[in-house]
C-alpha cells in the first residue's frame, strides 16, 4: 500500500468522526468486544531497512518479500527477493520498472509465484524455481494490495473490506468475502496470511492484526502489536508502518515485519 493513501485515510477518519458527533446519543445495543489475542515476542531476525514491504511470505525454508517504491523514497525498489537474515538485505530475484509499476503482494501456489501491482490492474506470474516470468493477468479491482492462498484459490485484498478469491487457472473471481467487525465493514485490509483455518490481515496504518473467519468474513480476534511497533521504533526511528505476516507451517511459527523495518519478529500466540 502506497504512502499517498495516508492523507485520504486520515480525511475519511475525520469525516467519520464528525458525522458520528451529530448522531442521536440514545442507547445503543451492547455488542460483545472482539477478543484480544495475547502474544509473546520470540526471536528477532535482521531485515532490510530499504525494503518498503508490500508482500511477505515463508516458502521453501526462506522468507520471500515484495517491496514497493514510493516516489519520495529513492532508495526503494519494486523487487521480489529472499531475505538474507545474516546480512539484513534482500537478495533480489525479480525487479519491476518503478516508473511503470509499484510492486504489491505475492504468494506461491502450485509451483508458481503470483505478484500484484498497485494501480495498474495487473499481476504477474513467475516460475517459482527460476523466477522467470511466464504470464500476466488483469483484475477489475480498483487497486492491488495483498495475496494469500487457502491452497485452492488465490485470495486478494484491495484496500476495501472485501477479499476476492481468484481461480489460479483463470485468474477470474470465484467468490468475494465481505469482512466485518461487529457487523460493520472493516476496510483497509492489507497484507494477508492464511494460518490454519483462518485469515490474518494487517489493517493499513494500524498497529494490529485481525483474525478473520473465512466462512462468514467476521473478525473473531485481534492482536494489538503496539508494543512491538514501539520496540521497532526505538531500534529504528526511520521505520514506517507495520505490514507483513508470514507463517512457517512446518515449525508452526508466525512472523511479522513492516515497511523499512530493521527486524522480522517471531510472535507466539494460539492460532
Amino acid at each position: 500500500m502506497a504512502r499517498s493513501q495516508y492523507l485520504l485515510l486520515a480525511l475519511c477518519c475525520l469525516a467519520g468522526c464528525h458525522s458520528r458527533s451529530r448522531e442521536n446519543p440514545g442507547e445503543q445495543p451492547s455488542i460483545p468486544a472482539v477478543p484480544i489475542i495475547n502474544y509473546a515476542v520470540g526471536q528477532v531476525y535482521r531485515h532490510d531497512t530499504t525494503s518498503y514491504t508490500e508482500g511477505f511470505v515463508f516458502y521453501d525454508h526462506h522468507f520471500y518479500e515484495s517491496s514497493g517504491a514510493p516516489e519520495d523514497l529513492p532508495q526503494t525498489r519494486s523487487v521480489v527477493g529472499i531475505d538474507d537474515l545474516s546480512a539484513g538485505k534482500l537478495d533480489k530475484k525479480i525487479e519491476l520498472d518503478r516508473r511503470k509499476y509499484f510492486g504489491e503482494g505475492i504468494v506461491f501456489l502450485n509451483g508458481k509465484l503470483y505478484q500484484l501491482t498497485y494501480k495498474n490492474h495487473k499481476g504477474f506470474i513467475y516460475d517459482a524455481a527460476t523466477f522467470r516470468r511466464t504470464d500476466s493477468f488483469t483484475f477489475a479491482n480498483k487497486e492491488g494490495w495483498a495475496l494469500t492462498t487457502d491452497s485452492s484459490s488465490l485470495i486478494m485484498s484491495d484496500g476495501t473490506s472485501n477479499l476476492t478469491y481468484l481461480s489460479p487457472e483463470s485468474l477470474k473471481p470465484v467468490k468475494v468475502l465481505a469482512v466485518t467487525l461487529n457487523g460493520a465493514p472493516l476496510d483497509s485490509l492489507n497484507e494477508l496470511e492464511y494460518i490454519g483455518k483462518y485469515i490474518y490481515a494487517n489493517r493499513f496504518t494500524q498497529n494490529y492484526l485481525v483474525k478473520i473467519d473465512p466462512v462468514d468474513g467476521k473478525v473473531i480476534g485481534k492482536l494489538d502489536l503496539s508494543s512491538l511497533v514501539e520496540q521497532e521504533k526505538n531500534r529504528n526511528p526511520g521505520c514506517d508502518v507495520l505490514n507483513g505476516i508470514a507463517y512457517d507451517p512446518s515449525a508452526n511459527k508466525v512472523f511479522v515485519t513492516g515497511k523499512l523495518w530493521s527486524g522480522i519478529y517471531e510472535i507466539k500466540f494460539s492460532h
